[in-house]
């Protein structure tokens, strides 16, 4: 099983969105790594088939998706960034309509909103109209819906965010015990969640893909760039304006253990460190921010 993305396009008035996409996605969880503006939203709404590309191909097993209609929405599940809902219904009134349309059998229905709601610890609120709930409770929901066909490509943007860390700990644990067999798309700013668990990444950068590979292929990029090294808590603020610091911690006498990028150390005491999937996507994309869940 693969999908494939050939010389994909999209260009939006005077932007290129996804500038000459070549990916070949396999079986497998699949991290996609890039700032704002990227790039990534779009190039995931194309492979969702909800946005015609402006050139290339995208085909399942060699079949062009566009032409697949109703056998590829069949074997498809997505999570938009901006998850939409009708008010309205309550959580397993929710699943329950997106099922049908999802042409899920009647008799396998219960069942399976049942093992969603419980993997997703949503049984206590089934009965609860989802506008009433959490921000993290209805990104659950969101992920739920997207999983009910029990899709042989998922594809899920942010699904982390709004999650607290034990739930991120659980959808990490679902995902990576999901996606035998299956086709597992990620992005996310919490980049800790998919170099746990993605088997390959992709990293984008101004609608292109700038390298494919594995957590430890691509650090690579990152040895000998990464430093530790304790300051004087006082000096802090001179170290913040003259280096790259990725994370501090106070650790008592006035002192602070710092951690940042430069391509040689930057005091007498600093010590390379082992590079990180974070430490990567900071160097590559100095202006990001990573979300504090992360660290």
């Amino acid at each position: 099983m693969e999908l494939t993305t050939i010389h994909l396009s999209k260009q939006f008035k005077d932007k290129t969105a996804v500038d000459d996409v070549c990916l070949n996605l396999t079986p497998g969880v699949w991290g996609l790594l890039g700032a704002n503006g990227a790039g990534k939203t779009t190039l995931m709404r194309m492979i969702a088939d909800i946005l015609k590309s402006s050139s290339g191909k995208i085909l399942y097993d060699g079949k062009d998706i566009h032409t697949m209609g109703e056998e590829y929405r069949n074997i498809f599940g997505f999570l938009p960034q901006d998850f939409g809902f009708f008010q309205d219904f309550t959580v397993k009134d929710y699943l329950e309509y997106v099922a049908a349309l999802k042409d899920v059998p009647v008799r396998e229905t219960r069942k399976k909103i049942d093992g969603l709601l419980h993997t997703l610890t949503l049984s206590d609120v089934k009965n609860k109209k989802i506008i009433k709930l959490s921000g993290g409770m209805k990104r659950r929901v969101g992920i739920a819906q997207a999983m009910l066909n029990d899709p042989k490509i998922l594809i899920m943007d942010e699904p982390t965010a709004g999650l607290d860390p034990g739930e991120r700990v659980r959808f990490r644990n679902f995902i990576s015990e999901f996606s035998h067999g299956r086709i597992v798309l990620i992005s996310t700013h919490i980049v800790s969640d998919i170099e746990y668990i993605a088997t390959q990444n992709a990293i984008m950068k101004a609608g292109k893909i700038l390298d494919v590979g594995t957590t430890d292929e691509l650090v690579k990029q990152v040895t000998g760039k990464v430093w530790t090294c304790l300051v004087p808590a006082d000096k802090m603020p001179m170290y913040e304006m003259q280096l790259r610091i990725i994370n501090q911690r106070s650790e008592g006498n006035n002192q602070v253990s710092i951690r940042y990028l430069a391509d040689e150390a930057k005091t007498s005491d600093s010590v390379m460190a082992p590079p990180r999937l974070e430490d990567l996507y900071l160097w590559l994309f100095p202006q990001e921010e990573i979300s504090e869940e992360g660290k």
